[in-house]
């Protein structure tokens, strides 16, 4: 648990300096992003030359098949090709987040703060009346 504790608190350091310049960010979780990806297509490429079951299971169509199977049966494929985001908004008919005005999303903003504060407070209730007991 000591290294994954510290890889995570080394993460939300990380993530609070590159907060504040939102576009340094972007910039560097791009390239990080295309550098892993890129990573694993030549990885799958010396097993698709390598030949044998790793050349058959890395050849195009089948990878392409066994990994839709993976995606689907993880759950993945939707959420990550349409966004849990897009379901739920289409479910309630709900805006597109893109597609609301500024006075809609403060509203929502306010609505959720709301909500947090008496959520709050029911807890410090329950909290109370579980002392008394």
């Amino acid at each position: 648990m000591g290294l994954y504790h510290f890889f995570d608190k080394m993460e939300d350091g990380v993530r609070g300096l590159l907060s504040r310049v939102p576009i340094f960010y972007g910039i560097v979780g791009g390239m990080a992003i295309v550098l892993f990806w890129r990573g694993v297509w030549h990885m799958a490429d010396i097993f698709e030359q390598s030949g044998g079951v790793w050349g058959t299971i890395f050849n195009a169509p089948v990878s392409t098949v066994l990994s839709a199977l993976v995606l689907l049966i993880s759950g993945l494929f939707v959420s990550f090709f349409i966004g849990d985001r897009i379901i739920l908004s289409g479910l309630t008919h709900e805006k597109k987040l893109e597609e609301k005005t500024e006075s809609e999303v403060r509203a929502e903003g306010a609505l959720l703060v709301d909500i947090s504060k008496k959520l709050d407070r029911l807890e410090k209730e329950i909290k109370e009346l579980k002392e008394k007991k």
